[in-house]
């Protein structure tokens, strides 16, 4: 499938609000004796410390200092990108870079991992959802961003890295080598004679072709019974993925719907292509790793009531981020409104539930219970 429409104007409009919101916030700032007030203070602020302060600081940095502070101090998930971290991001929304393979975040302010990515250096070395990295190369990392810890793990390949983590109570050391990082989206096989297994990694741009391709090509080889979407340890990515994505599984109505403070932001998501499986029953099997676009396929398949989920509650990322371009190829990365599933649940700090519970970590086990699960559907 190919992106929809509606998704590339959404972008577009949000684009076009996040501009007008700028202007309109610096307008304000310069209106009225307290926007006076504090236009006056930055100004001075920046001329004291270019004139006064012990070593010299090109303008430029201060600038983006200010915009990484100003943007730091939303939330944990907006922020300022300059050019190196939005080279960074376009090389992993097409799902190559160098590094060691895992989703980062910040939960109770701490560094942690929300899924390694599979066939990475991260993933054979056993990390897992919810470590906590306390050091790289035994230097703590108190006091760093978000993004200057990501672009710490970043690197050629080849090159080696320490890691100091805690896992529950306990702390541990990881010696791992970066590699080219290339993520294989999708990955589809026959798990018994009509029921197929469906791995999902990463949502890409390339990701709902490539999974409608890899359906096309089993069936025809034989009919689909059933088939089990496999969604652990996926962080999300592309949200015009995954919308195409559970598109394939329905056959109508709502996916998902975003609400934030402007209308560009307040959007929703229909079913427009129908069920590739033609009904044929499907489970979905979800853990702690599952997150944010993940988590809009698993909730929207359960709103439909067209999958069961099987495993453990996923992440709870639920917030939608608006890359709005400056000069220069930087950027800001605004959250601009949240998910909801199609029953109006909020994904955000909630996360999904499943409908049946099971260790996520137990593969054989999972997959058998998937499998009885759809053989015993009365779909």
């Amino acid at each position: 499938m190919i992106l929809r429409i509606s998704t590339i104007f959404g972008i577009a409009a949000s684009m076009s609000a996040g501009i007008a919101l700028g202007i309109l916030g610096y307008r304000a700032l310069m209106e009225g004796e307290e926007g006076l007030l504090r236009a006056g203070v930055l100004r001075q602020a920046i001329e004291h410390i270019r004139t006064d302060y012990v070593a010299e600081v090109p303008e430029g940095q201060l600038v983006e200092d200010a915009l990484r502070g100003m943007l730091g101090g939303l939330d944990r998930r907006s922020a300022y990108l300059d050019q190196a971290a939005v080279e960074r991001l376009e090389a992993e929304t097409d799902g190559r870079f160098g590094g060691i393979g895992i989703e980062l975040g910040l939960v109770d302010d701490q560094f942690t991992v929300v899924a390694p990515m599979d066939d990475t250096p991260a993933a054979r070395a056993g990390l897992a959802p919810g470590d906590r990295i306390l050091a790289l190369n035994r230097e703590p990392l108190a006091g760093k961003k978000l993004l200057e810890v990501v672009g710490l793990l970043r690197g050629p390949p080849g090159t080696d890295l320490h890691l100091t983590l805690a896992r529950a109570d306990a702390r541990f050391e990881v010696s791992l080598t970066r590699a080219r990082i290339e993520i294989q989206s999708v990955r589809i096989r026959w798990l018994a004679p009509g029921y197929a297994y469906a791995r999902i990694a990463r949502f890409q741009r390339n990701t709902a072709k490539d999974f409608a391709d890899a359906i096309a090509a089993l069936q025809r080889e034989d009919a689909i019974a059933g088939l089990v979407l496999d969604l652990r340890n996926n962080p999300g990515g592309v949200l015009g993925a995954a919308v195409d994505v559970a598109d394939a599984f329905l056959e109508q109505g709502l996916i998902a719907f975003t609400e934030g403070r402007t209308s560009a932001s307040r959007r929703e998501f229909e079913v427009l292509e129908g069920d590739l499986l033609r009904g044929a029953p499907v489970t979905v099997l979800i853990n702690r790793g599952t997150a944010s676009a993940a988590e809009i396929v698993a909730g929207a398949l359960q709103d439909h009531g067209r999958a069961v989920l099987i495993g453990a509650e996923t992440y709870g990322k639920g917030s939608v981020q608006a890359v709005l371009p400056l000069r220069g190829n930087r950027a800001l990365k605004l959250t601009t409104a949240h998910y909801f599933t199609p029953e109006g649940r909020a994904i955000e700090g909630r996360g999904i539930v499943p409908d049946v519970p099971a260790d996520p970590a137990d593969e054989e086990a999972m997959l058998a219970q998937a499998l009885q699960a759809l053989r015993g559907s009365g779909q």
